[in-house]
């Protein structure tokens, strides 16, 4: 176990996300492992957090049959035709834009799929494993057309300096800062 004897610190960066049609995953690992990498932070977590409920992150590996095989389970968890309450604009209530599309199933995806991921940060690389990467899913179709781009905020936490008595204390980095 190391000790490291030194505020945590944070940085923060947002990703922006283009998509063209549902099922569509973007990796964003050599992005997120930029911001990693930037932050000096050498033992910590970097986390990826979809700021849309339509638009999952997920760690898989990155073979186009298994992204193939992904997109025919979803659609099959949440099939797009079926009956959601949340299309029903005749009754729902709240959360509703003049250009509303139907997209219950999106969110019910979501659900499934989630909104983050989290990767420990260790000698200021992540450790993920040989095969895992790190996607964004789109998950509506719709919103595509009515969005210029998604936002994925990355967060990266942790430590700047190595374990106590190896002389290795923090830097300067405009991104990092402490957390109080």
């Amino acid at each position: 176990m190391q000790l490291i004897e030194a505020p945590p610190r944070a940085c923060l960066d947002t990703l922006d996300i283009r998509t063209f049609d549902a099922q569509q995953s973007v990796d964003l690992t050599d992005r997120v492992a930029g911001v990693a990498g930037g932050s000096r932070i050498r033992s910590g977590m970097v986390c990826i957090f979809s700021q849309h409920t339509t638009m999952a992150t997920v760690i898989q590996e990155p073979e186009p049959l298994l992204m193939t095989d992904l997109a025919y389970f979803v659609e099959r968890l949440a099939p797009r035709g079926a009956r959601y309450r949340h299309n029903d604009f005749s009754v729902r209530a709240v959360n509703i834009r003049e250009d509303e599309c139907p997209n219950g199933h999106s969110h019910c995806r979501h659900l499934v799929l989630g909104a983050s991921e989290t990767v420990p940060v260790v000698e200021g690389r992540m450790a993920q494993g040989q095969w895992q990467r790190l996607f964004a899913v789109e998950l509506d179709a719709d919103k595509v057309r009515q969005i210029d781009c998604r936002k994925v905020a990355v967060q990266v936490l942790g430590y700047r300096s190595g374990p106590a008595g190896t002389g290795r204390g923090p830097e300067a980095s405009p991104c990092v800062a402490a957390v109080t």
